[in-house]
């Protein structure tokens, strides 16, 4: 199966977190939070089969690392994989729009020029403004939105720019989370789990909790775990190919 985000650079033990992925032959993207983290991540899966690492520069970081988008624009041809990137609009965060922003645009002008990326994206209370910047670069690659939480409406103008969504399964256990499962067409989810930042029952999620999510599915699909995840398969295939 896939893990399509978690930061396996943030695990106090890595090592044993690969293997257990290897094991499971599980498809994992692994996203870094700024640029100078992504040769270290790199390093740690660098020959591992179905292992991949994203580029990224986090929202929440964007006022503290702004300075570290030149590294970022030398960094970006060594991956097809853009992640965590995006914009956070929750209460925390909303004084330092203007730096996200800034740092945003700089990013998805950067993957424009360098050809199409698939872009693992944070949009937590800032769904609409991810998706107007996204308007505004529609070549700069194939969005993933990562524990998407906007409105139906959102969730149709996303798909209408090409977005997929990865879910994780903290969001099988609230209301408002498996109503966005609900609404996404089997054709446009991925699962992931953001470990080790998403918990679940209090105990940090691990990539091979993915499983969690391909178990809710096959409930809520009322279908077979083999034709799950096959639809999920597909759905990665055609993302990577």
């Amino acid at each position: 199966m896939m893990d399509m985000h978690c930061h396996i650079d943030l695990y106090s033990d890595p090592d044993e977190i690969i293997r257990e992925c290897v094991q499971n032959n599980l498809y994992v993207l692994s996203v870094t939070t700024t640029p100078r983290a992504w040769k270290g991540t790199y390093a740690l899966t660098k020959g591992v089969p179905r292992f991949k690492t994203a580029l990224g520069l986090h929202p929440q970081l964007a006022h503290e690392r702004e300075h570290e988008l030149p590294l970022f624009d030398s960094l970006i041809t060594e991956t097809k994989y853009v992640g965590e990137i995006g914009l956070d609009g929750s209460k925390e965060y909303l004084p330092y729009i203007d730096s996200q922003l800034r740092v945003f645009r700089h990013i998805l002008k950067e993957c424009q020029k360098s050809g199409s990326k698939i872009m693992s994206i944070h949009s937590r209370g800032a769904v609409s403004l991810v998706l107007d910047e996204l308007e505004k670069y529609p070549n700069a690659g194939t969005p993933i939105l990562h524990w998407f939480l906007g409105t139906k409406k959102e969730l149709n103008r996303a798909m209408n720019l090409g977005c997929m969504f990865s879910v994780g399964p903290a969001m099988t256990v609230s209301q408002k989370g498996k109503k966005i499962i609900e609404w996404i067409p089997r054709d446009k989810i991925l699962i992931e789990t953001d470990g080790p930042f998403a918990t679940l029952d209090k105990r940090k999620l691990r990539p091979i909790d993915s499983f969690l999510v391909l178990e809710y599915l096959s409930k809520e699909w009322c279908a077979p775990i083999e034709t799950v995840k096959n639809i999920l398969r597909n759905n990665l295939k055609r993302l990577i190919l």
